[in-house]
């Protein structure tokens, strides 16, 4: 592949050894670009971040963290309404009251201080940040506008880390007040006493923990042929079971929301997602639209530069982050994160972010994405690693190895049982014939902490053999793993 090099078109703009201003200007001031403006301060690199709206970008202001302090107070919310569970424990509470408010504002207030925490932890660097639009002029200079006024900046390398919105499919109206995406649902400005929500992926999933939690009435809608259609389906099924049907939530499955007006009520057009025939209407009092996010990749000055975007706008990458251009990747120019769309997920933009950085210093750094775990903080949480038995399988069919799996359970573990909160399951997916660990998926108490053993072990390629003579300690939930491990490590074929 040929290597786009644009070093030599930069005429020297300032006096000294330098011909730019920043060995590293990055794009967005997300998880990703922070992650990779310390890493590139810790190598040595002169780096600036550009951004336009608040510090800490999706995960920080309007995802990961807004939504987990919400799902906190949820959480705490569903054990004092346990009376059963309580009274196992020998507690009994009285009449639970929820503020609608604090609990808001306990999240915003979460939300701005981690926000400051990463503000300060740039500027303690020495990390120039640079408020406004940033756009690519060429490869290795870099135009700010802010409040009409351009300022020009030059750089070694850029990054574009701009990351992601919430995609709102066709037909759907959004007014921010009954219909709304996870960026209007994250402030809590009501409690709709009937709320639809659309798709049944993490987002959704997470809400309707939140808003039966709070007392709400939901119906999730989903346009493919099952619930949760990214899960592994035993898991999902699982999760069906505890997570929707056990409270009472209405499911709507191959159905599309091919229409919705907001207003009081909320008009919800159902159609048949194969056929496009109406089949039902609903009058809800809210919706909720968590139908996926597309990558913030407009307006950023790729189209000058002859780079197109794929149809859904994510930025063509080679292995190693830089940008592709007409299929040769640009020598100065870098994407990572929602704006690649390869995996999604905060966690894996830092990681990218790391490993461009070096790359832009010579390494051959590239992410293994089977190795990076994600979860949904929902009560019981879900997390998972690898691969599912249906993406093992079609795997295991190509390459022709034989696969394997193993189910423990949490109604088995002492410290769940001790606990009250016995519900769930590992599920590990690997050869028989080597032993490698293909995947793992969890539900269950604190699954998302236990996730990472399993990321660890197929990160370092640790087969099950040697997982199941790690001695785990007891009780503990991480039993629930070794459990897994040893029936898997039993169950090779034998040489």
């Amino acid at each position: 592949m040929e290597l786009l090099d644009y070093t030599e078109t930069i005429p020297k703009i300032i006096e000294g050894t330098s011909l730019f201003d920043y060995d590293l200007v990055i794009i967005g001031a997300g998880v990703g670009g922070h992650g990779a403006a310390l890493h590139a301060v810790a190598l040595g690199m002169k780096t600036a971040i550009i951004e336009s709206a608040d510090m800490g970008g999706t995960c920080v202001n309007r995802g990961c963290i807004p939504s987990k302090a919400l799902l906190a107070a949820a959480g705490r919310l569903r054990q004092l309404q346990d009376k059963e569970a309580l009274k196992a424990l020998g507690i009994s509470v009285e009449q639970v009251q929820v503020d609608r408010s604090g609990v808001a504002d306990h999240a915003q207030g979460i939300v701005a201080k981690i926000r400051g925490d990463l503000t300060r932890s740039l500027e303690r660097l020495g990390v120039a940040i640079l408020q406004g639009w940033g756009k690519v002029v060429d490869p290795q200079k870099v135009s700010i506008t802010q409040g009409g006024k351009e300022t020009l900046v030059t750089a070694r390398h850029v990054l574009l880390a701009t990351g992601s919105y919430p995609w709102v499919p066709p037909g759907i109206g959004i007014d921010g007040q009954t219909v709304f995406t996870s960026d209007d649902a994250l402030k809590l400005a009501w409690l709709p006493p009937w709320i639809a929500i659309v798709g049944s992926g993490y987002i959704g999933l997470e809400f309707a923990d939140i808003y039966t939690a709070l007392g709400c009435e939901v119906t999730m809608i989903e346009a493919l042929d099952r619930l949760m259609p990214t899960f592994d389906p035993d898991i999902a099924r699982l999760a069906q079971r505890v997570l929707l049907v056990g409270r009472d939530i209405e499911t709507k499955v191959g159905m599309l929301a091919q229409k919705i007006t907001p207003g009081k009520p909320v008009v919800v057009e159902l159609a048949d997602t194969q056929t496009k025939e109406l089949k039902e209407v609903l009058e809800v009092d809210a919706a909720l639209v968590a139908t996926g996010r597309l990558p913030a990749t407009a307006n950023l000055g790729l189209e000058s530069l002859g780079i197109g975007r794929d149809r859904r706008g994510f930025i063509p990458v080679n292995p190693q982050f830089n940008v592709l251009k007409e299929g040769s990747a640009i020598s100065s120019l870098w994407a990572i994160g929602d704006a690649i769309g390869t995996m999604m997920l905060a966690h894996a933009a830092a990681a990218q972010g790391r490993a461009a950085v070096e790359n832009m210093l010579g390494q051959g750094k590239t992410v293994n994405y089977r190795a990076i775990p994600a979860a949904a903080f929902t009560h019981p949480e879900i997390s998972f690693v690898g691969l599912t038995e249906p993406q093992a399988q079609d795997l295991g069919q190509k390459q022709q190895f034989p696969i394997a799996t193993v189910r423990s359970y949490f109604k088995g573990n002492s410290k769940a049982i001790a606990e009250g909160d016995a519900e769930g399951l590992a599920k590990v997916i690997y050869r028989p014939d080597t032993g490698e660990l293909l995947g793992v998926h969890i539900l269950g108490a604190h699954a998302a902490d236990l996730i990472q053993e399993a990321a660890t072990a197929i990160a370092t390629h640790t087969p099950v053999q040697t997982l199941a003579e790690i001695v785990h300690t007891h009780p503990t939930l991480t039993e629930v793993l070794d459990e897994a491990f040893k029936r898997a490590s039993l169950s090779l074929t034998k040489p």
